[in-house]
């Protein structure tokens, strides 16, 4: 069984998610990369493999030179938001009393 806290915790787990819900469409890898960047491409590949494995995105490879890969957040996915909206208002409510807080 996955834990929810595992699978969101890593830095940029949230914003790739996000973003995939933001834009709902499928999105090619290099796009995606530059929409959250700086993220790394390993690490990009790392996560949207793991959200891939859990059904949260889905992979489309195309048969051409160069190769293109779009990825898209899942029905599955975008059950997160109301999870994912309710953790930024309560961050944005909570800021100033989290001062020290990294």
């Amino acid at each position: 069984m996955v834990n929810f806290v595992n699978l969101i915790s890593g830095k940029w787990a949230i914003p790739i998610l996000y973003r995939l819900m933001v834009i709902d469409d499928p999105i090619r890898f290099s796009e995606l990369q530059r929409a959250v960047a700086p993220i790394a491409q390993k690490e990009l590949t790392r996560q949207l493999r793991q959200f891939e494995q859990c059904g949260l995105v889905t992979r489309q490879v195309f048969a051409q030179v160069p190769p293109r890969v779009e990825y898209q957040i899942t029905p599955l996915g975008k059950t997160l938001r109301p999870t994912l909206d309710s953790l930024a208002d309560w961050m944005r409510a909570n800021a100033p009393q989290l001062i020290g807080c990294q």
